[in-house]
């Protein structure tokens, strides 16, 4: 895991947070683009993330529209380095590699789900309750 942490690609990807972070517009984009590069690569590879990667679009947009902001920015900061990760076409492994194009994507997002699964679960939580609650 290491190995992918420490590439070149993801150290990018970690120095494009804040200045996404700070940026709407640059958040919704990155959500509409990583939300159609999962749509044409998902794969058997992609399956142990898909719900994890699913909340965390939402919480990214949530963030972004200002209607939910119980997240640490350091917390924030790894979902947006790994959505960056996931939707940077030459990363540590490229996606054109076929069978292996999407094992260091998915690697860097289930590490990051890890990380901060108790994040993601505060904020599904607040999500069932604003929809009941509207």
């Amino acid at each position: 895991m290491n190995v992918f942490r420490n590439s070149r690609a993801y150290r990018k990807a970690k120095s494009m947070v804040d200045a996404t972070i700070e940026s709407p517009a640059t958040l919704l984009g990155l959500i509409s683009a990583a939300q159609t590069k999962l749509t044409a690569k998902a794969s058997s590879k992609m399956a142990q993330v898909l719900e994890p990667l699913s909340a965390s679009f939402r919480l990214v947009h949530a963030y972004a529209t200002g209607s939910y902001r119980q997240i640490s920015l350091e917390n924030l900061g790894l979902i947006v380095a790994a959505i960056t990760y996931f939707v940077m076409p030459v990363d540590a492994l490229p996606d054109f590699i076929l069978a292996l194009g999407l094992t260091d994507d998915a690697a860097i997002l289930a590490w990051t789900f890890k990380k901060i699964g108790d994040e993601l679960q505060r904020f599904t939580q607040w999500e069932r309750e604003n929809i009941n609650d509207s």
